[in-house]
């Protein structure tokens, strides 16, 4: 089993071990061809350190192997959002692994923002719930929209709940039914649109959409 080294990463791994580090050469990581197709490559732009078979330290490498299950998205999510880091902070007050609002959090039944940061179940049961809000909310453009291309990127579900995630579902609803006319740009400049494209080809069926969720770990 590989070594990885922590130092440039904190947190990414924690409750899953859905990550592989991709990098040349290391054909190892990846046994077969059918294991290949089943995996997508999606550059974060964050640069991971990384070592060799023989435990040498090599350079700065910027691609992830994940695969596309929902455990991949959310990790794919999180790397986008937070780097994968439970306590960070943001500029604009966004808190933890999946950067959630405060306003977001209270609609969750989360009302202590200190204790979301120090608790890392917390936070991965809040990013569930979440996306089933998220899923009620958006089922009949789901339902209208996967399949069809807006501004040359062929909408998904997954897209689509990535962007929920970044501009909230009413946002996301807007942007659809104008044919990307109505944009979001969160405060960073990160759009809906790249969020369909980067999020894309994730499996997000086994979500359950549900009206008004509410975590449990409180």
């Amino acid at each position: 089993m590989k070594t990885f080294n922590y130092k440039y990463i904190s947190n990414i791994f924690a409750l899953s071990c859905c990550f592989l580090l991709a990098f040349s050469p290391a054909p190892s990581l990846v046994k077969s061809n059918q294991a290949t197709k089943q995996k997508s490559v999606l550059n974060y732009d964050q640069p991971t350190f990384i070592k060799d078979s023989n435990f040498q330290e090599k350079e700065w490498v910027n691609y992830i192997l994940l695969d596309q299950s929902f455990v991949g998205f959310k990790e794919a999510l999180a790397f986008k959002e937070s780097r994968g880091r439970y306590r960070v902070v943001n500029s604009f007050g966004y808190l933890g692994k999946y950067q959630f609002g405060v306003s977001t959090l209270k609609l969750l039944g989360v009302y202590n923002p200190s204790n979301f940061l120090l608790c890392p179940e917390l936070q991965e049961e809040a990013f569930v719930v979440n996306l089933k809000r998220n899923k009620w909310v958006l089922r009949r453009d789901i339902k209208r929209f996967v399949g069809h291309k807006i501004k040359g990127t062929i909408v998904t579900e997954s897209g689509i709940l990535a962007a929920a995630h970044l501009a909230g579902p009413g946002s996301v609803k807007r942007y659809l039914r104008s044919d990307g006319a109505i944009g979001f740009t969160d405060g960073f400049g990160t759009d809906i649109a790249s969020y369909l494209q980067k999020f894309s080809a994730f499996d997000t069926s086994a979500v359950n959409a549900e009206r008004h969720p509410k975590v449990n770990l409180l």
